[in-house]
């Protein structure tokens, strides 16, 4: 069949195109999350997943949430379906600070920023702070999603040592003198992946540190409301010597509902108006109606009750998981016992991969997270991350018999 001459002159045309420019360098230097991918495996039916550091959803308050959703609109429809100030609602801001404070942290709602979930409030900072080669210190190992941000920034990441109760203030004092790092990034409250939780005295350690050598210091926090036992210990931008230095990172998430996406940033002034700036390039504001809905909610619901129910059935749960570990797993498996939080870090006998293991464990229904992408630098490969939190006891006892099945199948106990 003859090719008619527009179709040669199109093809000759199409040839000749110039493909588009490539890619950002960080853009294909950074990996995705094997959490999440890990997470998209396990969707199937009948699978026990202790992969996910997801909240609960039969505890979520739905009532609770509809009913605030609905006074949002009642109020003012327009106001609820209109853009906002950047900053965040002022009611929002103003319970986030009244709550800040009856932890122990004085904080006007000027202090605050309204983020899209906490891990927004990571963004906005590290893009104030941090340029390409920049130093910027991690608990080893780590937040995934915080390694990312960095990795996006082009920051050069670099693990502090750290033992069963976090970071070491001498080795830290080492590495600041040493590297020159912009900022240290901490979860010191029962920390993502470890669940470990910083002491006091370490953090007060930390703050001085940061205080005579000149660091800014990142402390997340999403997590720290889930305390299961034991006694509050201050947050590390409630130390003598951080107040100008720390930017603190809480979150909705685990003690509201996650699909909210709200979280905030209390940070000293200058950098939180920073902050402003990069979210209004981001985003311009958090959801209005979001933000309504939820102050609505903390003006008229005991959210502290309704946190102590969640941390009753997550103690029940953490429990059951401690049992069923020490009842299906030999003597050369380490776990620890978190205070509070989501998570059990735990360590396989020596000769194991918990990597390989893996492939094993969700073909017996049943699936975790190893520990090596949490690391910055060498990872120890018998590390593995057990979420506690979305699983009844009964279970949780039967995904560690599959899990005990699974290691056995490889090779020991």
């Amino acid at each position: 069949m003859p090719v008619s001459a527009a179709a040669t002159v199109a093809a000759a045309a199409a040839k000749a195109l110039a493909p588009p420019p490539a890619f950002a360098a960080r853009a294909t230097s950074v990996e995705g999350s094997p959490v999440r991918e890990i997470l998209a495996l396990t969707q199937r039916p009948g699978i026990i997943s202790f992969a996910g550091g997801l909240p609960a959803p039969e505890l979520f308050d739905t009532e609770g949430l509809r009913a605030s959703y609905d006074a949002a609109f009642a109020v003012s429809a327009r106001r609820a379906l209109q853009y906002s100030t950047t900053e965040g609602a002022p009611e929002l801001r103003e319970a986030v600070a009244a709550r800040a404070t009856a932890r122990g942290l004085p904080t006007d709602a000027d202090d605050v920023l309204i983020t899209s979930g906490s891990q927004q409030a990571l963004t906005l900072i590290t893009a104030t702070l941090i340029e390409p080669g920049d130093v910027v210190l991690v608990e080893n190992p780590t937040y995934l999603a915080a390694l990312q941000c960095f990795g996006l920034a082009g920051a050069r990441v670099v693990p502090v040592p750290c033992d069963g109760q976090g970071i070491l203030p001498d080795a830290l004092a080492d590495l600041v003198a040493r590297e020159r790092p912009k900022l240290l990034y901490t979860v010191p409250t029962f920390q993502n992946p470890t669940g470990r939780t910083l002491p006091a005295a370490r953090r007060a350690a930390v703050a001085e540190t940061a205080a005579r050598l000149g660091l800014w210091l990142v402390e997340d926090d999403p997590y720290g409301d889930l305390r299961y036992e034991g006694s509050h210990v201050p947050w590390l931008a409630a130390q003598p010597g951080a107040e100008d230095r720390t930017a603190l990172l809480g979150s909705f998430s685990k003690i509201m509902a996650p699909g909210l996406r709200l979280g905030w940033l209390r940070a000293p002034a200058a950098l939180r108006r920073a902050a402003v700036v990069a979210k209004q390039a981001a985003d311009l504001h958090t959801s209005t109606v979001d933000q309504l809905a939820a102050a609505h909610y903390l003006a008229t619901v005991d959210l502290d009750a309704h946190i102590a129910t969640v941390r009753a059935a997550y103690r029940e749960r953490r429990d059951a998981l401690q049992t069923a570990l020490s009842r299906t797993l030999s003597a050369d498996c380490e776990w620890n016992l978190p205070a509070g939080g989501m998570f059990v870090w735990a360590r396989l006998p020596e000769d194991h991969d918990a990597t390989a293991l893996l492939k094993t464990a969700v073909a017996h229904d049943v699936a975790f997270v190893p520990g090596a992408p949490f690391y910055t630098g060498p990872p120890d490969p018998r590390t593995l991350r057990l979420s506690f939190t979305t699983h009844t006891p009964p279970e949780i006892a039967e995904g560690v018999s599959r899990l005990g099945h699974a290691l056995q199948e490889q090779g020991g106990r």
